[in-house]
């Protein structure tokens, strides 16, 4: 079984982007948060240690885009769902979702987003050996 914790719309000011004037002036960045887990422990017990503190979690996504300036969206959002697997042991996945709706596409739009998804794997399955077609 896996429930889910969703937070959506944290505002951050940040300067990520590949232009100068993306960094000098920064712009409004908004995260989206999907996680997935078992609280089922923590509801019947009404335990907040017992499942994931959503406070922390938007901070450390908001601490995220508010800190080292990236090129790419695909790496903030790449970046806070690693954070977020590694932080929070409950945790069977996360997905990001970093929007910029100010993209400097060339085009009126209404926004950009990209979204990481990071889970626990499962151990390694056989290993495939591709068929070499010269021989």
């Amino acid at each position: 079984m896996a429930d889910r914790i969703q937070l959506t719309g944290i505002r951050v000011h940040a300067g990520h982007g590949v232009l100068p004037h993306e960094a000098e002036y920064g712009q409004p960045f908004i995260v989206d948060i999907t996680a997935w887990l078992d609280f089922a422990d923590a509801a019947r017990d009404d335990d907040l240690t017992k499942t994931v503190n959503y406070a922390e979690l938007a901070q450390l996504a908001a601490d995220t885009v508010a800190g080292t300036r990236r090129q790419l969206v695909e790496t903030v959002a790449t970046d806070i769902a690693e954070q977020a697997m590694a932080t929070f042991g409950q945790l069977h996945a996360v997905e990001v979702t970093v929007h910029k709706p100010h993209a400097p596409v060339g085009l009126v739009l209404d926004d950009v987003a990209v979204t990481a998804r990071r889970s626990h794997k499962t151990a390694a399955g056989p290993a495939r050996v591709a068929a070499n077609p010269t021989n």
